[in-house]
């Protein structure tokens, strides 16, 4: 039987014609798996179970039924507010739902119907609640990053990288960031670095290897180099304005899970030309 190679897994070529089949089914999976994100942004940092008690209006404390939890749908009926008390429904909710949803279907189209893509689309999640807690709250939750180092060396024979890959990936995310903060702190006399932003990267290298992990930091610093100096140009504050850099990490992450070996190639085309 003829075949379509996608990392992962080799595909019968009758499932890879059900492309958009399965990017629906990955998008509404996602949809579902953004309103779980919300309970670990909402919940996490403040220390909350994240299996009981039931999801409930923050104003009212009213629980919220299921037919009102309906990712998107649920917004869009009660036009963002709460059935019992009238409270605006932060628009966070929806949007995390549907960013969640896209990231599912692109890592789908990524890897196509797999292993790989369940393991990613997992770390996909991941990614966007630490993008929300650390620019609502400024921390990022060990239950995230050191579970997701643990799970992303333990998966990392299944996503083809190995264990050899996911550890040097780690390792190089962690020892960086590490040796950066403690840098800046002897330089500037002041933290320039969370140790929430290290063991995030410890995260990242366990699920993006060596290259992948380079070049998240190498995105997310650029990026942040400039949001940092937009923000002083606009705001003042000087060369100390602090920035939640896991809201670059994150996105960084993303863009190097999805197109981070076409990135790579590019470069080391236009570089050796």
């Amino acid at each position: 039987m003829p075949v379509l190679d996608v990392p992962g897994l080799a595909l019968p070529q009758e499932i890879a014609a059900l492309r958009g089949f399965w990017l629906a089914v990955a998008f509404v999976f996602g949809l579902c798996a953004g309103s779980f994100v919300n309970v670990l942004i909402y919940r996490l940092p403040r220390r909350i179970s994240i299996v009981r008690p039931r999801s409930a209006c923050p104003s009212c404390r009213a629980p919220i039924a299921f037919y009102d939890n309906i990712p998107i749908v649920s917004y869009l009926v009660l036009r963002g507010h709460c059935r019992r008390c009238g409270a605006a429904i932060a628009w966070r909710y929806p949007a995390v739902e549907l960013l969640t949803g896209v990231l599912f279907a692109l890592v789908v189209a990524r890897f196509g119907p797999t292993v790989t893509a369940a393991i990613y689309a997992a770390f996909a999640a991941a990614l966007v609640a630490v993008t929300f807690i650390d620019l609502e709250h400024r921390i990022i939750p060990d239950r995230i990053t050191l579970a997701g180092a643990v799970a992303g060396l333990a998966l990392a024979p299944l996503t083809g990288r190995g264990w050899i890959g996911a550890a040097a990936g780690a390792l190089t995310g962690f020892g960086v960031l590490f040796l950066l903060a403690v840098l800046y702190e002897k330089i500037r006399g002041v933290a320039g670095m969370g140790g929430g932003d290290v063991k995030f990267a410890l995260m990242l290298g366990a699920f993006l290897g060596l290259k992948g992990v380079l070049l998240t930091l190498f995105l997310a610093s650029f990026v942040g180099s400039i949001a940092g100096a937009a923000v002083i140009a606009l705001r003042g504050g000087g060369g100390k304005t602090a920035l939640p850099f896991g809201t670059f990490l994150a996105p960084a992450a993303a863009v190097a899970m999805l197109v981070g070996d076409a990135l790579i190639a590019l470069y080391l085309r236009v570089v050796l030309a």
